[in-house]
């Protein structure tokens, strides 16, 4: 049985400005004081328990749907039960890892980045998605502004998703640092939405002028939930990044070995493809560090 700890979720309602907190620079974060779904309290002992969490790349109720079938399918596969907790930043989601209060991660290539300088990470998989692992950074503006081109977001609006977060903000630092500004100095105002669907929703809905998100929750969403995006244009794509990554504190190898099998052949079961096809994930395979350089250098020209 699947149990879910869902530690912060998300309202959805909570997408205008009178739900944001004004914070120094500018820059606005999320409120994210109303929980609407039960927490359980597990036993973390026991080595047949394994707890997981997902970074906030998508707001917390979607990732409950779209992440239950999978870990389910773990559960069942592993004869084990597994315990999903969720947290507002992708900073809180790595002290979770590094603290080896949970076994395993689903993180963003920006959080791995930064996660594995200051503690020993093993890659458990990466997803294949449409035949690739990598991915790429969307620049979006509302389709009813004059927002053209990167340059055109001078003294408007714009949202990030988090501070750890690759698509969803170090690609953008590293466009303003080759222009020659700094966010402060560039945009008139900065959200925090802490997940890319809501500042996908931000922009649709014409809240803010701009994002920069995750390409494959952008194709995502336009396959499955078209209308969320039907006031959007893309700007910019950037180039390819290793994809983000499913993760373990490497002193957690013995006891993830068969959740790692598991995970490793699903397509290659009937029920596995089959959720793995909800997804839009062809596979997962094995990850390498080596793959994350290019993110690594721009994680340390931006915060040079």
């Amino acid at each position: 049985m699947l149990h879910f700890c869902l530690s912060i979720v998300l309202s959805f309602s909570i997408l205008i400005f009178s739900g944001c907190k004004e914070h120094k620079d500018n820059k606005v974060t999320i409120d994210f004081s109303q929980k609407d779904i039960t927490n359980y309290r597990i036993n973390q002992d026991s080595a047949n328990t394994f707890k997981v969490a997902i970074s906030a790349m998508i707001s917390p109720k979607r990732t409950f749907v779209y992440y239950q079938e999978l870990l389910e399918y773990l559960s069942k596969k592993n004869n084990c039960k597994i315990f999903l907790e969720q947290r507002k930043t992708y900073q809180e989601v790595n002290a979770l890892i590094e603290s080896g209060e949970i076994d395993f991660a689903f993180i963003c290539s920006g959080a791995y980045v930064e996660l594995s300088s200051k503690c020993k990470i093993d890659i458990i998989a990466v997803p294949v998605m449409n035949g690739s692992s990598t991915y790429q950074a969307y620049i979006i503006a509302n389709k009813k502004s004059k927002i053209n081109c990167f340059e055109d977001f001078k003294g408007k609006s714009f949202a990030y998703t988090d501070l750890l977060s690759n698509s969803g903000r170090l690609y953008s630092q590293k466009r303003l640092m080759e222009i020659g500004y700094i966010d402060k100095h560039f945009f008139s105002s900065i959200v925090y939405s802490n997940a890319h669907d809501n500042s996908i929703r931000l922009v649709n809905n014409g809240i803010v002028d701009g994002a920069t998100v995750d390409g494959l929750i952008y194709n995502y969403i336009q396959s499955h939930n078209p209308e969320e995006i039907s006031n959007i244009k893309i700007i910019e794509k950037s180039e390819k990044y290793a994809i983000p990554p499913i993760v373990s504190r490497t002193d957690k190898k013995k006891k993830l070995e068969k959740i790692r099998n598991s995970i490793l052949q699903m397509a290659d079961d009937k029920e596995g493809a089959a959720i793995l096809s909800k997804l839009m994930i062809d596979r997962f395979v094995v990850g390498y560090d080596s793959s994350y350089k290019t993110i690594r250098n721009i994680r340390n020209i931006v915060n040079k």
